[in-house]
């Protein structure tokens, strides 16, 4: 499985942006699709998770705010990021997984992973 990434940019504080990531390869690897960030000196986090039957789970830092969705006929998941802020800043990255979670509070980590695409919230 390939997974493109894209939409990553520099926004101010309160403002939108949205990420969209493209899978190739086996639709079953992507019974999960979602989004992990990684900030400058933190670990890598879960953000969002969608599954192809269309049940989301965010991490509590994000609810409200963003919001995931896919499309199952383009193999295509979005990341939604609505009133951003400068914590919201890091690399984003793009995951798919055959297995439907549960995923986020877990220690399980999916298995395929895109390249990154960077979120820069300017306060």
């Amino acid at each position: 499985v390939q997974l493109q990434a894209s939409g990553g940019g520099l926004v101010q504080a309160g403002e939108s942006l949205r990420l969209s990531c493209a899978a190739s390869g086996s639709i079953f690897s992507t019974n999960t699709m979602g989004w992990y960030r990684q900030a400058p000196g933190k670990q890598r986090d879960l953000v969002a998770v969608i599954t192809r039957g269309g049940r989301a789970d965010y991490a509590d830092s994000v609810k409200g705010r963003f919001t995931i969705s896919r499309d199952n006929g383009k193999n295509t998941v979005y990341l939604q990021m609505n009133s951003l802020k400068p914590e919201d800043t890091a690399v984003y990255y793009c995951t798919a997984d055959p297995r439907v979670g549960p995923w986020i509070g877990t220690s399980y980590r999916t298995t395929y992973w895109g390249q990154g695409t960077l979120v820069t919230v300017s306060s």
